[in-house]
């Protein structure tokens, strides 16, 4: 058989050859390597989700709300009135997520529903005057978070921090895979 020839069908290729078999990039066969440590939208997710937690922490004990609640009410606490999408818009959660969340804050008395009188199908959701009052009093507590958070930063690596997330975000919403 030539060397340009394939083997038979059922014939055994060359011993740790497999035409295949397509290099492997966490081993760094393809002469790059997804080194999972390093791979930032990983890292992003890490770092959200650990500081997410320590925040749903405080709000579970005190509050009894739960991160979608929080970024709910957090949202309407700045914005309101909006609709459910404005919010999934704002949040960038799904639909689920945000009706359940909104179920509960409604159900608890923090926020309410009004018909917008422009458009009267339209469903308005604000914060209730005990969710205005719970708002008011996470608010400080998610500021001083962040700012012992960020606390051993120079203003300027404050302002690149700032800068460089924006930066990302947009590039991220003009990124296809």
């Amino acid at each position: 058989m030539s060397e340009s020839a394939s083997p038979a069908p059922g014939a055994n290729p060359e011993p740790g050859s497999n035409p295949t078999r397509r290099p492997n990039p966490a081993r760094g066969e393809d002469g790059k390597s997804l080194r999972l440590e390093r791979f930032l939208p990983y890292r992003l997710s890490i770092l959200a989700n650990r500081i997410s937690s320590t925040l749903a922490r405080a709000y579970a004990e005190t509050f009894d709300l739960t991160i979608p609640e929080w970024r709910v009410m957090a949202v309407l606490g700045r914005f309101a009135p909006l609709t459910a999408n404005a919010i999934c818009e704002a949040t960038q959660m799904d639909k689920v997520t945000v009706s359940r969340a909104v179920q509960r804050l409604e159900r608890a008395g923090r926020i309410e529903r009004t018909t917008d009188e422009t458009d009267r199908r339209r469903v308005l959701l604000r914060l209730s005057a005990d969710g205005l009052d719970v708002y008011g009093r996470i608010a400080p507590l998610a500021l001083d978070y962040e700012e012992r958070l960020i606390a051993d930063l120079t203003p300027e690596e404050r302002d690149a921090l700032v800068l460089l997330i924006d930066r990302l975000t947009e590039m991220a919403a003009r990124t296809e895979i």
